[in-house]
C-alpha cells in the first residue's frame, strides 16, 4: 500500500517498525483503552442496543477492539498506511479507511449512530502550506460539517483530544458550533496535570440544542504515576490471545449474534448468514 499525497503532520506517519512497536506498548494499549471507555461513557448510547460506530483515527485498531468487546459495529479512518496495516494484521472486526479527515468524509448522510476519536483532534490545527485551503479553520470546517452529514439524528459524537491553549479550544467548539453541533467540553481531572484529559462531547438533532447540558467531568483522587482512581468505572483486564488482540469481554449469546446480523443486513452488508435453529448455538468441545 502506497502513502497517499495528504496534507498532515509529519508525526502521525508511522513506519510499519514504529506502528507496530506502539501498538504492543503496554502503557499506550492501557491509555487508549481508558479513553475509549470514557468516551463511550460520554456517547451515552443506548444499552445492549447495536449501533453502528465511526472511530475517527482509529490507528492500529486499540480503539476498536474495545469497541468489539462492547458489541459495536463500527468503521474506522484513519491518514497512515503503515497503522491500518497492522490493524489488519491484528484482524479488527471493523471496516477500515484510509482518509484525511481535514479533507470531510463521503459516507452517505446519516451513516453512524454515533463517533468516537482518541487523540487526533488537535492535529488538525496544523497548516501544512499556506494555501487556504490547508488552513485550520478550513480543514475543521469540512469536518465537522461532513461529520454531521453522517451522523444520524439524534446522536453524538466525543473526541479526546490534546488543546494546548484556550484559543485553540474556542476556535474548535465555534467551528464545531457553525456546523450545527450542539454541546461542549469536558474536562476529567481539571485539577491534576498528569491525569486532566478534554473531551468535546457533541450533538446532532435531538441532544444538539444549546439547551442540552454538557456532561459533567470526572473527578477522584489522583494517586501513583499521575494515576486516578476512577469512580464509575470497574477495572478493565487487559488480557491478550496468542495474535495479541485483547480477549472479547462481551457476553455473545443468541439475542445479541441476531441483532448484530440484523444491524449488519441495514447497513447493506453482504453475505450475512441466514438465521436457523443453530444461531448462537454453543459447540460441543471436540476432543
Amino acid at each position: 500500500m502506497s502513502r497517499p499525497e495528504l496534507q498532515a503532520p509529519p508525526e502521525i506517519y508511522y513506519g510499519d517498525t514504529e506502528a507496530k512497536k506502539y501498538t504492543k506498548n503496554t502503557r499506550n494499549q492501557q491509555i487508549q483503552a481508558d479513553m475509549t471507555f470514557r468516551s463511550l461513557e460520554l456517547l451515552n448510547l443506548t444499552p445492549d442496543e447495536p449501533a453502528f460506530l465511526l472511530d475517527i483515527g482509529c490507528g492500529s485498531g486499540l480503539s476498536g477492539e474495545i469497541l468489539d468487546e462492547e458489541g459495536y459495529i463500527w468503521a474506522g479512518v484513519d491518514i497512515a498506511p503503515s497503522m491500518l496495516e497492522v490493524a489488519l494484521e491484528r484482524e479488527v472486526e471493523g471496516d477500515l479507511f484510509l482518509q484525511d479527515i481535514g479533507q470531510g468524509f463521503g459516507f452517505r448522510p446519516g451513516s453512524f449512530d454515533g463517533a468516537i476519536s482518541i487523540s487526533v483532534l488537535q492535529w488538525l490545527l496544523n497548516a501544512e502550506t499556506s494555501h487556504p485551503t490547508s488552513s485550520p479553520p478550513h480543514r475543521l470546517n469540512r469536518f465537522f460539517t461532513t461529520l454531521h452529514s453522517v451522523l444520524r439524528n439524534p446522536s453524538r459524537a466525543v473526541f479526546q483530544f490534546y488543546p494546548s491553549s484556550d484559543d485553540q479550544i474556542q476556535l474548535i467548539t465555534s467551528i464545531a458550533q457553525k456546523a450545527g453541533f450542539g454541546g461542549g467540553v469536558v474536562i476529567d481531572y481539571p485539577n491534576s496535570n498528569k491525569a486532566r484529559k478534554v473531551f468535546l462531547c457533541l450533538y446532532v438533532g435531538g441532544g444538539g440544542g444549546q439547551q442540552q447540558e454538557v456532561p459533567q467531568g470526572l473527578v477522584g483522587d489522583v494517586v501513583e504515576d499521575g494515576k486516578v482512581r476512577f469512580e464509575k468505572r470497574r477495572a478493565r483486564d487487559l488480557r491478550k490471545d496468542k495474535n495479541g488482540k485483547r480477549k472479547s469481554q462481551k457476553v455473545v449469546d443468541r439475542d445479541w449474534i441476531l441483532r448484530k446480523k440484523e444491524l449488519y443486513r441495514k447497513r447493506g452488508k453482504k453475505s450475512v448468514p441466514m438465521d436457523s435453529k443453530f444461531t448462537g448455538r454453543k459447540r460441543k468441545p471436540a476432543f
